[in-house]
This record gives C-alpha cells, structure tokens and sequence, in this order.
C-alpha cells in the first residue's frame, strides 16, 4: 500500500449540506459541554481535588454524541481494567480520542506543544489531559506528577508509536516512554493495558480514509469526516492488562503490548477481508 496520503477529493454541494448539518451540532455539543465542563470542575476541585468523578461523565456523553452524528459505528470489544495503571493504544487519526474516551474515562499523555494547538489545546487542558516536555532534566518531576495522577485513580493513555499512521499498521513503541513505569513508587502495583483501534472505511473508500498522518491537514480532514454520506465504524478492542513488575525491564515491556496491539489489528484484517 502506498505511503502517499490518499486525496481527500472534492465536497460537492450535498456534502456541504451535510457538513453543515453535523458540523453544527457536533460544534454546540462539544464547546457547550466543554463550558458546562468548566463550570462543574469549579465545584468538582474544592470537594475532591486531583480525582475527577465527575466531569469524566461529560467528556463519555461529547464522545459517544459525536458518533452518533457522524453516523460512525463504535464497537467496543473486551473490558478496560480496574487496576491502579496506565493504557497504550495505536494512534491513527484525530477520531482516536473521541473512540477511547466514548467508552472508558482515561486522561491522555500529550506533548506539551499540543497544549498552544487551537481549540484542540483548549479541549485537552480542561479535559485533564498531562502535557510532558521531552527533556531528561524534567524526568524527575513529571515522574512524580505522573505518580500522583495514577494513585489518585486517574487511568492515563499514551500513544507508544510517536506519531499518528494511516491506520493499516502500527508502529514501534518507543521504549522511553516506559521508563516512568519502572519507578520504585510504582512498578510493583503498575498495570498496563493495551488498546487496539481499528478503523474500517466507509464502503468503496479508500482503506486509510480516517488516516490522519503525515501533512494532512487538520480542517480538510474534519470536512471530508463530516462531508461523507456514509460512514464506517471503529473498532476499539481492550486487552488483557500488564503487570509491569513482570518484565525486566522497559525495551522487553514496549515490545510485548506492541505485539498484542498490532497481533489484534491485523487478525481484525484478515477476518475483514
């Protein structure tokens, strides 16, 4: 398959209909409750501090309404954990986000440039997402903050690969972004589970056609999702957990959930097909 991004074609005038009537909608659902958000977190901060019970809520209701006016399918397969831990998955589009959050309340692990993004970095901040600097002389301390957010039941979702694909494989985990697990304050009660997505297209398209990767833009890529008559689904299977005091070390633990993750999207492949 190519590594050419596939085109995203012309929006005729029905598909300008539709992006109006699933735009709008989609628009007042998500900065309506991302104000509502803002308002419950005021009283939800002084009564419970760090641990967020309620406002999770908000974020499953925005996710699992986004579907539903994309006209997208949601499949969940499997269970997310109960245990004190963290998640992985693959990273293929900007849809990845509304797909784990419909279902489980996880916080997501971004760089920190995401956090200046337009409107994206608005939602990610008020929604709890942990922004971290790549710099060895911050290790210490987003080790302890990380910390802090696990034990006080925040279950945090990082994406391994680095970088969004187009959906059809997964990428090395990079092993760096494990060696906060191996800390003496969490690696013997750290779990980890990882996630597989999988996105199938729209009848007659293009398999990568929600791809987000490379120099695709943004705002192109959000109107041919709202432009297009008909959507597929995807697919969000969650695996069983890690216990990371199980592996020696953190090379052995990446290579392990990235074998569970790309084992389960290619058997989802070949079914499909």
């Amino acid at each position: 398959m190519s590594d050419e991004e596939p085109p995203i074609g012309r929006i005729g005038l029905m598909g300008w209909v539709r992006v109006l009537v699933r735009g709008v909608p989609l628009a007042v659902v998500t900065f309506g409750c991302l104000i509502i958000l803002l308002i419950v977190r005021l009283v939800e901060r002084p009564i419970h501090g760090p641990r967020r019970p309620w406002t999770p809520r908000i974020t499953q209701f925005v996710c699992q309404t986004a579907f539903r006016i994309l006209g997208m399918g949601h499949e969940v397969r499997g269970t997310p954990m109960n245990d004190m831990g963290a998640a992985v998955a693959n990273h293929a589009s900007w849809l990845d986000i509304f797909a784990l959050n419909a279902r489980d309340r996880i916080y997501f692990v971004a760089k920190s440039e995401v956090a200046r993004w337009p409107a994206i970095g608005w939602l990610a901040r008020a929604t709890g997402t942990m922004f971290v600097i790549r710099d060895r002389a911050e290790a210490v301390r987003q080790t302890a903050a990380m910390e802090q957010r696990l034990r006080v039941g925040h279950r945090l979702l990082f994406f391994p690969e680095g970088t969004s694909t187009d959906g059809q494989r997964v990428l090395p985990f990079k092993p760096t972004l494990f060696q906060s697990f191996l800390a003496d304050g969490l690696r013997d009660e750290m779990h980890i589970q990882p996630i597989t997505v999988s996105y199938y297209a729209p009848k007659g398209e293009d398999p990568r056609f929600y791809g987000w990767w490379g120099d695709t833009d943004f705002a192109l890529h959000l109107l041919k999702a709202l432009a297009t008559p008909r959507h597929g689904r995807v697919v969000v299977a969650y695996h069983d957990p890690v216990a990371v005091r199980d592996l020696p070390n953190r090379k052995t633990l990446a290579a392990q959930l990235e074998q569970t993750v790309r084992g389960s999207l290619l058997s989802d492949r070949k079914i499909t097909d």
